[in-house]
């Protein structure tokens, strides 16, 4: 087989990358993929796309932070626009780390 053609490309790299693809047979806590991984990350790929249109600098750093709060209070089960709107209840400056106590932040 050549190795100028696509399936021997696959090949190749399937045997050069052996140890890690078998990684996930080794050990049973491994997933078998990624999506876990891909799915976090999918809207912020396409978030980017709509931030390529902030007026400034300034508010694209903005509305990176509020996504990554966004974000992180989804990964900590919240519901977001519950704990953003108890965030903004709070004196300027407050900080409510969302995997706070429920009872603590106020969030049901």
């Amino acid at each position: 087989m050549s190795g100028k053609n696509k399936l021997a490309e696959a090949i190749g790299y399937a045997k050069n990358e052996k140890a890690y693809l078998y990684t996930f047979l080794e050990n049973g806590n491994v997933p078998i993929d990624n999506n876990r991984a891909e799915n976090a990350i999918r809207p912020f790929a396409v978030g980017r796309k709509n931030w390529l249109f902030s007026n400034t600098a300034r508010g694209a750093e903005c509305s990176a932070a509020l996504y990554s709060i966004v974000s992180t209070a989804q990964a900590n089960g919240l519901d977001a626009e519950k704990y953003l709107t108890e965030l903004f209840r709070q004196p300027a400056g407050t900080i409510i780390m969302p995997w706070e106590e429920e009872k603590e932040n106020g969030i049901p």
